[in-house]
């Protein structure tokens, strides 16, 4: 049985204007098998020693179509040798045909395997972000030698020409076999075995223990980054098209035309160069000074072959400012107001170091992204493109194979390494988080470090996190490294071969003129000058994305309490409140609020008093509406507020909390935040109200006083009287004060109460109290145990009733009668 077909030998690589089926075969054939045998055995020696069965595999009907694709082409490699050799050979068998054949039946088997294993197995490494890199290659490796055959257009006896029968039966299956191979290609890219629920940062965190995972579960995200492009690209779309202004729209175009403009004129360098190094090798010798004008002149239009510093690529960049700068403030603008517009729910639950890493590395992926995507990778597609149909039409056809085979190694190579690298990139984000995360939580917890001598500690964990991002920036360096070096080998060879064909056809067949092999090289270099920055151009895309996951989720968060549809201004006549079987709770197992019914009438004062978890500030949450009522209702003058828009309900509502929290901006700002368009004479009557005035102008700097971070610049005292001023500005017709005393001294206490008094006076006032002397002048008192009310009535009937709020009364009293156990006697000496 002879190797090749009569006539050819196996070396015999370019037969009659093509390749030769043997060696191409043989060849192909034995570089894929023997790549999986030598790294698929590598990978799966390592499942075999390392992995662990998966718990968490997904039904997928992509899965099993990549598996069905994986064994129909085992039959079309049976079937295409056995046609051959019936139809072809007449029935003559050749070695090449069954060593090709048992070859590609063992690698699409093995690479089948391997799919299997990835699937039902684990490695203990991070969660798996796709295929690995081996059946990646793999793949790809048999797209590109699919994409050989189409070398053989210009060969004779080819089956290209669809002459015969056989040729057609040829052609059939070569096209079953082309679409099979980009089929698992791209499946091998989607990854579907693999595919997990996609899990973005759930910054809204839940309280069920299902949710409880681990930080580096939660934040890691599965699949390509590609995953959902569409779906941010119609998000980002409103705000990338400057519709509010004429000129941006204007800008926006004639960016465009210059975009158009330097692709004409980087095909019109390398021409007229070729035409000047021409005119000084052909004689006679002509000064052609057109010529270097015209040249140099392109040149300065380009700015050094890539469009770096050129003046279309300068004035482009300076018209383009403002578009940026657009899209920027109002994906911005558009951020900050939907995290506003989150519940109370949200906020209690996200970590603000990683919410701001998180808005700041989004909003600057877009700026990013449009500049790559662009002016970068666009045109750089437009050049390739422009330059296969030139060097086909103008030198041959073997110039656009050459052109087209390196890029399209180039740039699949470049897709499917960073694909394989984005799990890097993205475990770099999650420690940068956590680094940064821990970085301001010790930050903003100082006091508590230093009241706990805990600086040791916090510096220890800083560092510790520090050496987790570094490890995993080591991880992706390295990878970058590897895909750099793999680029570097693909251009070089493409141009190793299209410069030895060149030079052959200058010397040897003389076709072309040193001016043509001077025009091919400065092309191709200038080519491949923004082509070897494509690798990093994606990799930044893939990066812009991968940050951008983040801000989408984000902005995809909902809130759980919305206005309903033209929910109209509440109307305030007399600030009546009520509840009506009302119930709640944050988490289905625990009830706060158990069928709770009380009426505030206007201008009354409702205490409420009980232990700790009772209730008592859950209320007053409902009625700000910060959450909504699982049942029953609540009204204000007979106005469901479920109904109403909640900008009216909280302008009625005024708040003294228990812990008042500070901008930190001077004491003017913070109490005229109340009523941002009020006179300085009010806020100064508010604060006179609050009786604070004097002690401010006892301040250096008076009202311009600085209260720091958080307020901590002034004592408890004066932060409360600075919120009761506040809430006096807002002059509101309700007022929720939430145990406002409850962490000040029995001294500052009495002094604020007045002030408090001046606050409620002629308002409905509900009061949360600890301190039960706070409230002995309420109208009426409601005691809470457990989610209910167990006692009501004012403070006299109470007492006599001699039950839960008597005991407590009592209790308190004694409390506050009795000296402290470590109290020492006064000293006789001076």
């Amino acid at each position: 049985m002879e190797f090749c077909p009569p006539n050819i030998s196996f070396f015999d690589v370019w037969v009659n204007h093509g390749t030769s089926a043997c060696f191409m075969d043989t060849v192909s054939s034995s570089i894929l098998a023997t790549f999986l045998l030598l790294f698929g055995g590598t990978q799966l020696w390592m499942y075999k020693k390392y992995s662990n069965r998966a718990t968490n595999v997904l039904p997928s009907k992509l899965y099993y179509f990549q598996i069905f694709m994986s064994v129909l082409m085992c039959l079309v490699v049976v079937v295409k040798y056995a046609l051959e050799a019936a139809l072809i050979h007449q029935r003559t068998l050749f070695m090449y045909q069954i060593v090709s054949g048992g070859l590609l039946l063992f690698s699409f088997t093995f690479a089948t395997y391997l799919v299997s294993l990835e699937r039902n197995y684990r490695l203990p490494t991070a969660p798996p972000q796709g295929h690995g890199l081996v059946l990646l290659v793999f793949w790809t490796m048999l797209l590109i030698f699919a994409n050989l055959t189409f070398v053989n257009l210009k060969r004779l006896d080819w089956w290209f020409s669809l002459k015969t029968l056989d040729d057609k039966i040829e052609m059939y299956i070569f096209v079953v076999y082309y679409v099979g191979s980009l089929t698992l290609f791209v499946l091998g890219l989607k990854a579907p075995g693999l595919t997990h629920t996609r899990n973005y940062y759930n910054l809204n965190g839940d309280s069920s223990s299902s949710q409880n995972n681990l930080e580096s579960e939660r934040l890691m995200h599965t699949g390509s980054t590609w995953a959902g492009a569409a779906k941010k690209i119609k998000t980002l779309a409103p705000f990338l098209w400057p519709k509010k202004s004429a000129l941006l729209k204007l800008q926006v175009i004639i960016c465009i035309l210059l975009l158009i403009i330097a692709r004409v004129i980087n095909l019109f360098v390398p021409i007229y160069n070729r035409l000047l190094v021409n005119s000084l090798v052909d004689k006679p010798l002509v000064f052609r000074w057109d010529y270097v004008l015209i040249f140099v002149g392109f040149k300065f239009l380009q700015g050094g072959g890539t469009g770096g510093m050129g003046v279309l690529n300068n004035v482009r960049s300076l018209l383009w400012i403002g578009v940026q700068q657009y899209t920027t403030r109002e994906i911005e603008i558009e951020l900050f107001r939907h995290l506003h517009g989150l519940s109370l729910r949200w906020h209690l639950s996200r970590k603000t170091g990683e919410v701001l890493r998180v808005m700041n590395r989004g909003t600057d992926s877009i700026s990013n992204l449009l500049n790559y995507v662009l002016f970068q990778i666009i045109p750089t597609i437009l050049d390739i493109v422009i330059a296969i149909v030139f060097f086909v039409s103008t030198f041959s056809t073997w110039y656009g194979v050459i052109v087209f085979t390196t890029m399209a190694l180039y740039l699949v190579t470049s897709i499917v390494v960073t694909e394989w690298r984005t799990k890097f990139q993205r475990k770099m984000n999650l420690a940068d988080n956590a680094l940064n995360t821990r970085s301001i939580d010790s930050l903003l917890n100082f006091e508590t470090v230093k009241y706990y001598g805990a600086e040791e500690y916090e510096i220890k964990e800083y560092g510790k996190a520090i050496q987790t991002y570094q490890v995993a920036e080591y991880q992706n360096s390295l990878s970058l490294v590897f895909l750099n070096s793999l680029q570097n080998l693909i251009i070089t060879g493409g141009l190793l071969a299209g410069s030895l064909l060149c030079v052959h056809e200058v010397v040897n067949n003389q076709t072309l003129t040193v001016g043509d092999y001077t025009l091919f090289v400065s092309y191709i270099l200038q080519l491949y000058v923004p082509l070897n920055w494509f690798g990093t151009y994606y990799r930044a895309i893939q990066k812009n994305f991968v940050d951008m996951e983040n801000m989408f989720d984000l902005l995809q968060e909902t809130c759980d309490v919305i206005d309903i549809p033209q929910a109209p201004m509440l109307c305030v006549a007399q600030g009546a409140v009520e509840f009506r079987n009302v119930s709640f709770s944050y988490t289905p197992e625990r009830a706060i609020l158990k069928n709770i019914s009380f009426t505030v009438p206007a201008g009354k004062t409702l205490a409420l008093v009980g232990q700790s978890g009772a209730g008592k500030s859950t209320i007053i949450r409902l009625l700000f509406r910060f959450y909504d009522v699982e049942s029953g209702d609540i009204f204000i003058d007979n106005q469901n507020i479920k109904t109403v828009s909640q900008a009216s309900l909280r302008q009625a509502i005024g708040v003294v909390p228990q812990d008042t929290v500070l901008f930190n901006n001077s004491i003017k700002f913070n109490i005229q935040y109340a009523r941002i368009n009020a006179s300085e004479e009010e806020v100064k009557e508010a604060a006179t109200s609050a009786d604070i005035h004097e002690r401010i102008l006892s301040f250096p700097d008076g009202y311009d006083t600085q209260v720091g971070e958080r307020g901590l610049k002034l004592s408890g005292g004066e932060k409360q009287r600075v919120a009761i001023a506040r809430t006096l500005l807002k002059a509101p017709q309700i007022v929720l004060l939430d145990e406002a005393t409850s962490a000040l001294d029995t001294k500052t206490e009495r002094n604020i109460q007045s002030a408090l008094n001046r606050v409620c006076a002629s308002r409905t006032t509900i009061i949360v109290a600890h301190r039960l002397s706070t409230i002995i002048h309420a109208d009426e008192i409601l005691v809470m145990h457990a989610g209910e009310i167990v006692e009501r009535g004012r403070h006299e009937e109470l007492l006599e009733r001699n039950g839960v709020y008597a005991s407590m009364w009592i209790q308190q009293n004694t409390k506050q009668s009795e000296p402290s156990s470590d109290e020492s006697p006064p000293s006789s000496t001076a």
